[in-house]
């Protein structure tokens, strides 16, 4: 249309920085983060991130530029999804359990100027570094905390080596923040889990890190100043997006010094915490921690997980306390979980009133994913929504990764047709809920039947002896492949392979139940993840006879 302009009075590159720049306007002196005696308020943590954006600057990092982090959830990590891109660079948040090897390619990967590491990982870093052999070292920023600054040693190599609060004295104040010029600019590379045995780097835009940000208002039901407890890492998806999201709403962030069910509670308890996040196994701890006469909670508490949920005698006696649970479905590409919705509500969908069925629907349908559908991965068209014909879960909207670092055909082949495939099969019922079967790569095929591991596994988890499962196909040379389940009983249980094939009988039709059972622990990698590929390939070792 005539007279239209596109100009800067009307169009402002989308940035979750903008976030921090309001924060520190509206909130000032409220509360912004709270790790154990340490606090800041929004004016005084903005007031600290422009500074670290100055001295990074200072120390030579380019817009474009990639800076690593090797840390937990510290009050560092926090500032560091701020100030990275404040200095027009982008953040690398990587998982603090890698092995020495792992890291050492991921570094390699990246090609980082900056590594700021905990002062607890500073071996392992120093050694992937010297895997490397790399004649140019990263600066490498030691975050420890402030009255321990004095115990810091004096360490060989690299060579430049900085603390994380004389990098604090370098910044000026008066530094001008470093906007993207262009919204498509990368904002962070987040590394999937590896639990195919090969990690890749997902690169998040500063319009997709914004628009999920404000998704997550949503998502989880926040309101304005929300108090969010760190028990999601933040390295894992940029902890889902939520620190931009808590400062957007100028909420409090609480940090724990250690993740277990009593520092969690105690927390809630002593900062009216009124979000967390994380993997289900946090609900365990939590309800291992539960005293005989515990105290109702302040306030309803929202928890969103994603992963297998425990069992359900668990998640009865945390809603009892006053927690609201919801489940959570997603992965590193969509920048965290994309589906959420209360666990109530999951196996009655359809059963109840259309307010519910509303909620459930808003759950599958996120604000900032415009479509969600299942598809038939070779024609591309949508499965029929009856709750039985299974396809592949797609994905497309605004708050999907760029692609994969330095993987072009990688990139290419999963947005293959303009959306982007989960590898996930699923099924759709009527009224929209769609319900994860299994993995592409961990279905089981069994005489012409489709087997879901995920389901067998559901029921595995049940058993009051059993404290984690996975099950597995194992080739047989009759039907092709049958179930075969990997369990690790609780401390101090026993059970034999004939009671868990008994157990799953009073739950699974004839042809799910596992042929074979297989005790102890599951090989895990640095994320928590049960590794099936290792698992696989155990049970391709198993000799089934002719049946």
């Amino acid at each position: 249309m005539e007279g239209l302009v596109l100009c800067s009075a009307n169009y402002t590159p989308l940035t979750p920085l903008s976030f921090l720049e309001r924060a520190a306007f509206v909130y000032r002196k409220r509360v912004a983060l709270i790790h154990g005696n340490t606090s800041f308020s929004w004016e005084g943590l903005h007031g600290r991130c422009v500074k670290f954006a100055s001295a990074l600057s200072q120390l030579g990092v380019s817009p474009g530029d990639i800076v690593a982090a090797v840390a937990p959830n510290v009050p560092a990590l926090y500032e560091l999804h701020f100030s990275v891109p404040m200095a027009g660079a982008v953040l690398s948040a990587l998982n603090p359990r890698l092995d020495a090897a792992t890291l050492a390619q991921l570094l390699q990967q990246l090609e980082a100027k900056v590594i700021f590491v905990y002062f607890d990982f500073i071996e392992i870093v120093l050694h992937a570094l010297n895997i490397l052999e790399e004649k140019d070292k990263p600066y490498l920023v030691v975050i420890i905390n402030e009255s321990k600054v004095k115990e810091l040693p004096v360490l060989s190599a690299p060579a430049n080596i900085l603390d994380y609060y004389t990098l604090l004295e370098m910044g000026q104040s008066n530094f001008k923040i470093v906007y993207p010029k262009n919204e498509f600019d990368p904002i962070s590379v987040s590394f999937t889990s590896g639990s195919t045995g090969k990690p890749k780097g997902v690169v998040y835009s500063h319009r997709a890190a914004y628009l999920n940000a404000i998704a997550d208002i949503f998502r989880y039901e926040m309101q304005k100043m929300p108090v969010f407890l760190w028990t999601v890492d933040m390295f894992r998806c940029n902890g889902w997006c939520l620190p931009w999201t808590v400062a957007a709403l100028g909420g409090t962030n609480i940090c724990l010094g250690e993740i277990n069910g009593k520092e969690i509670l105690d927390a809630i308890y002593l900062h009216n915490v009124t979000h967390f996040c994380g993997a289900p196994m946090i609900l365990t701890k939590i309800s291992d921690a539960i005293a005989t006469n515990q105290p109702l909670l302040p306030h309803q508490v929202n928890v969103t997980v994603a992963g297998v949920l425990p069992p359900l005698e668990i998640l009865t006696k945390l809603e009892e306390l006053g927690f609201i649970i919801n489940h959570a479905y997603g992965m590193s590409e969509a920048l965290g979980p994309m589906i959420s919705m209360s666990r109530t509500y999951q196996d009655e969908f359809s059963k109840l009133n259309e307010d519910v069925n509303v909620k459930i629907r808003e759950g599958i349908h996120s604000i900032m994913m415009e479509e969600v559908d299942v598809k038939d991965p070779e024609s591309m068209k949508s499965v029929p929504a009856d709750g039985k014909t299974t396809g592949e879960i797609m994905f497309r909207g605004n708050a999907m990764m760029l692609g994969y670092l330095k993987d072009t055909s990688k990139t290419e082949e999963a947005f293959e047709g303009g959306w982007y495939r989960t590898k996930d099969l699923g099924i759709k019922f009527p009224d929209g809920y769609i319900k994860l079967k299994d993995r592409i790569v961990d279905i089981i095929k069994s005489g012409g039947k489709i087997i879901s591991t995920l389901e067998i596994e559901a029921v595995l988890i049940r058993h009051p002896m059993v404290l984690e499962a996975a099950v597995v196909a194992l080739p047989d040379d009759v039907v092709g492949e049958t179930p075969c389940a990997f369990v690790k009983l609780k401390e101090g249980c026993f059970m034999t392979e004939e009671e868990i094939i008994k157990f799953c009988k009073d739950w699974l039709q004839d042809y799910m139940v596992p042929k074979a059972v297989i005790f102890g622990d599951l090989p895990l990698n640095s994320s928590g993840k049960i590794q099936k590929f290792i698992l696989r390939d155990k049970a391709k070792e198993l000799k089934r006879p002719l049946s």
